[in-house]
């Protein structure tokens, strides 16, 4: 699913545009903190409870694709560079790969790399990478969101294996809630969208 790779060609047709800087998700951990101010929020945020990569704040936005709205799961970092580990001189790999799994029940995800964000999903409007229908039910009824990358060159030989995840608590904060509410913007074709926080 090569539309997944690169943000550029979907970027060109569709028009997304860099978000802008509007503040962090809170304390570290705080779970889904939705959009200030708004009747309906496009957005949620949270910071990882646990991450040993450069995320600062997830995002759950709502996005414009070709044919509909709908959800992404959006990585903004922190500092300069690609996603990947703190820990420095990992070389990385050209065809990184990433599993989603909640409460335990894991599922294949598909990463794709913009500028200043990294968008993480399942399903696609045509080259829009968006989040499925029932991955979104299981981040509204789950605990815990685990995303487990394979980032980093194995030596030659070695099997490929996962070497960086990062942990959010999906009950903390507004929980569930923030999930569903930011779904009904999907639904929404007049709402504006408000541009989607990149952290800190």
């Amino acid at each position: 699913m090569a539309y997944f790779r690169s943000l550029t060609l979907a970027a060109g047709l569709i028009g997304i545009a860099a978000p802008a800087m509007a503040g962090s998700a809170g304390a570290a951990g705080g779970g889904w903190e939705l959009e200030a101010n708004v009747r309906n929020p496009s957005y949620a945020m949270a910071e990882p409870t646990s991450t040993d990569l450069n995320i600062d704040t997830v995002v759950l936005s709502c996005e414009q694709g070709p044919e509909r709205r709908g959800l992404q799961l959006r990585l903004y970092l922190s500092g300069n560079g690609p996603l990947a580990p703190k820990a420095a001189g990992a070389v990385l790999k050209d065809d990184p790969r990433v599993e989603l799994v909640v409460d335990g029940v894991s599922q294949a995800g598909e990463l794709l790399f913009a500028d200043d964000f990294v968008v993480v999903a399942d399903a696609a409007d045509g080259t829009m990478p968006l989040l499925s229908d029932a991955f979104l039910d299981k981040l509204q009824a789950g605990r815990r969101l685990e995303l487990k990358f394979d980032l980093v060159q194995e030596p030659h030989g070695q099997a490929p294996s996962f070497d960086g995840n990062a942990v959010v608590d999906l009950q903390a904060g507004a929980g569930g809630r923030a999930v569903k509410v930011v779904r009904h913007c999907a639904d929404e074709p007049t709402q504006h969208l408000a541009e989607t926080p990149r952290g800190r």
